[in-house]
């Protein structure tokens, strides 16, 4: 009854461990917290650009007005996507596909960050 009794022990103690991993925690996710200064390139236009990432907000200025449409607003990490979330308001007379917002894949190398949209937008950013 004793050798009974540890095998239900060990499940538990098996399934209990199991069932308390949290696959929510990546420690691989990876910090772009900073203030990078850069390019960005849209169909071979260029402007430069300076973007700041603090714990899920960002802001960010253009040399060039409006391209791209850089302001501030939040942001989350998902895998290798950046979702930029726009918090200002914009008027009307300009592309508003050059608002940073919605989905980017990333990729950071060192103190350089590449962020590239599926339009082919591109910035590439140096962490000051």
């Amino acid at each position: 009854m004793n050798d009974m009794k540890t095998k239900i022990f060990l499940l538990l103690t098996l399934a209990i461990t199991i069932i308390g991993c949290d696959k929510d925690d990546d420690p691989t996710e990876i910090n772009v917290d900073g203030n990078y200064i850069g390019v960005f390139e849209r169909a071979g236009n260029t402007s430069d650009v300076e973007l700041s990432f603090n714990i899920g907000t960002w802001t960010g200025e253009s040399v060039t007005e409006k391209f791209p449409a850089l302001c501030n607003g939040n942001y989350s990490i998902s895998g290798n996507v950046i979702t930029f979330e726009n918090a200002c308001p914009w008027t009307a007379e300009f592309d508003w596909t050059l608002i940073l917002s919605d989905d980017w894949n990333y990729n950071l190398n060192g103190n350089t960050l590449v962020l590239t949209k599926a339009n082919g937008d591109i910035y590439t950013l140096t962490k000051q």
